[in-house]
């Protein structure tokens, strides 16, 4: 069985190729070949979803498809691509990176967005499996400066999940398909909890006392903007901000351990296991 990873070059998709047997027929998609991770026995082919042209000749021969398309306005016109290609080139199965809430009436436009792509695989005919994970724990690295860990949910509490348990999770999935076929996971991790939890276990790891502080939106806005977000991202990002902060992201799931057969990794492993990068340190 062939699989095909989108998005290569990501966070997510390199926690996947990560978690994949050695044993799997596995080809990564890149835009610039160049710029593809080196891997053993894994072969590159070129395609970029916002071109449909070039995804004949990089889904040929494909089993199984880990669909995953960036953040951003443009993402349901890279999935419509996709599921159009998978389907003329006989893809037998779509597993699809969604986002936490995916729906009509969910609080941000991503989430919206990918509900237009979710129900577009739903109805396409091919096999499918979608992945909604929760707020990335990832995402909070380099959030400790001094003696302050900054944040910009809010009070909310949330079941955040380690990337590593995504891919183990959807390597377990594209290994073996079939059984997950018509499922949407929602992946989290084992706790939901607040921000000041966090910088406490941060502490715990770093060794030195650190405390909470959340940002406004408006200084959380210009934080993302300094870092290279563009405006689209940085004010949806917001939009999850606010929506956390409501106490939307306060729940957890059994789907990591159903899926992986191992307990999601909680926010205190994460931290010791990052220890350095908590403060922005490669």
């Amino acid at each position: 069985m062939t699989i095909l990873i989108t998005g290569a070059n990501g966070t997510v998709s390199s926690s996947v190729l990560s978690s994949l047997a050695t044993d799997e027929d596995v080809r990564i998609m890149v835009r610039d070949p160049k710029r593809a991770p080196r891997l053993p026995g894994v072969r590159v082919v070129v395609g970029d979803l916002d071109e449909p042209a070039s995804l004949t000749e990089a889904f040929a021969g494909v089993d199984t498809l880990w669909l995953l398309t960036a953040m951003g306005p443009q993402a349901p016109h890279a999935s419509m691509n996709a599921v159009h290609a998978a389907k003329q080139a006989g893809i037998g199965h779509v597993v699809r990176l969604s986002a936490i809430g995916a729906g009509y009436d969910a609080p941000t436009r991503n989430g919206r967005l990918h509900a237009l792509s979710d129900h577009e695989l739903i109805a396409s005919g091919l096999n499918w499996t979608i992945l909604r994970p929760h707020f990335f724990m990832q995402n909070l690295l380099g959030s400790v400066n001094g003696d302050t860990f900054y944040g910009f949910l809010g009070e909310g509490r949330l079941g955040l999940i380690d990337v590593r348990d995504i891919g183990d999770s959807a390597a377990a999935i594209l290994a073996n398909p079939a059984p997950h076929a018509g499922r949407i996971y929602t992946l989290t991790g084992p706790e939901s909890i607040t921000l000041h939890e966090a910088a406490a276990a941060a502490g715990d790891a770093l060794g030195t006392p650190v405390d909470y502080r959340s940002l406004t939106p408006e200084q959380a806005y210009e934080v993302f903007i300094g870092a290279g977000m563009t405006p689209w991202m940085a004010a949806v990002t917001n939009e999850y901000g606010a929506a956390y902060a409501g106490g939307w992201g306060d729940f957890t799931t059994p789907a990591v351990p159903e899926l992986t057969g191992h307990r999601a990794r909680d926010f205190a492993q994460f931290a010791k296991d990052h220890v350095g990068a908590l403060r922005g340190q490669a």
